[in-house]
C-alpha cells in the first residue's frame, strides 16, 4: 500500500501567526490522483499547499509525502523535495525579461542540468506536453494569460514530478482557457503524475469531475466526486 500513497496527512494543524488555519485535518493521495481542494478565500487552500513544499509548517500531526516526514525535514533537504513537485502560481511569475525557452533553461540550471542538448530535449518535450512548441522564442508579455500557465506548467514538468500543485492556476484566466488549463492537467495526471489543484470555481469542478476535499472552519472534509 506505501507503494501507492504519494501523501499522508494524519491530525495535522497549521497555523499563520496566532490563528490556526486548519487543524486535526487528515488526507492521503495516491500516485497519479487528481484532487480538488476547494473552499473559500482565506479558508486555507494555499496555506496547505504551501506546507507541502515547506514554506509554513506543519504544527502538529503526521505530514509524509514520497518518504520526506514535512515535520522533520531538514532545511538542507528542502531542495531535493521541491524538485520532485511541480508547482503551478495564478500569477505564473515568468521571468519576464527573457523567452520562454530561456525562462525554461534557467529552471533546469538551478536544478542541476547542465548539457545543452539534454537541456534542449527536454524543453522540446514539455513544450510539447502542453502545446507550446512554437512558442519558445516568445517573451512573456508577448503571450496571452492561458499561454503563459501553459508555460507555467511546462517549467512544473520540467523535472519529471510525482506530484503538481496548482494555486487557483485558473484564477486569472477567462472560462474557456479555464478550462483548456484544467483539461490539461487532468491529461497530466493520466499519464502518472498526481495533481491537486486548488479553486473556488466550482463549474470548473463539476465540468472536469474528480476527487473533492473541501476547507471550511479550518476542517479538511473528504466530498469524494
Amino acid at each position: 500500500m506505501r507503494d501507492t500513497v504519494l501523501l499522508q496527512l494524519e491530525n495535522i494543524e497549521i497555523k499563520r501567526d496566532e490563528n490556526i488555519i486548519l487543524r486535526d485535518a487528515t488526507l492521503s493521495l495516491n500516485n497519479g490522483e487528481f484532487l480538488y481542494v476547494i473552499g473559500k478565500v482565506g479558508s486555507g487552500k494555499s496555506s496547505l499547499l504551501k506546507s507541502l513544499y515547506c514554506e509554513v509548517p506543519f504544527n502538529s500531526g503526521e505530514a509524509w509525502l514520497m518518504n520526506y516526514d514535512l515535520r522533520k525535514i531538514k532545511r538542507k533537504d528542502i531542495p531535493f523535495l521541491r524538485r520532485k513537485l511541480g508547482i503551478v502560481f495564478q500569477d505564473f511569475q515568468l521571468l519576464t525579461d527573457r523567452t520562454v525557452v530561456k525562462n525554461l533553461e534557467f529552471a533546469l540550471r538551478a536544478t542541476g542540468w547542465n548539457k545543452k542538448n539534454e537541456i534542449r530535449d527536454r524543453i522540446d518535450d514539455v513544450l510539447h506536453q502542453v502545446g507550446m512548441q512554437n512558442k519558445g522564442y516568445k517573451m512573456p508579455h508577448e503571450l496571452s494569460g492561458g499561454e503563459q500557465q501553459r508555460i507555467v506548467i511546462a517549467r512544473a514538468l520540467l523535472n519529471e514530478p510525482k506530484l503538481i500543485l496548482a494555486d487557483e492556476p485558473t484564477g486569472n484566466l477567462d472560462p474557456e482557457t479555464s478550462a483548456q488549463i484544467v483539461q490539461l492537467l487532468h491529461d497530466i495526471s493520466t499519464k502518472g503524475t498526481a495533481v491537486i489543484m486548488t479553486t473556488h470555481n466550482y463549474t470548473l469542478v463539476h465540468n472536469f469531475p474528480a476527487r473533492i476535499v473541501k476547507c471550511e472552519n479550518g476542517c479538511l472534509s473528504d466530498i469524494g466526486e
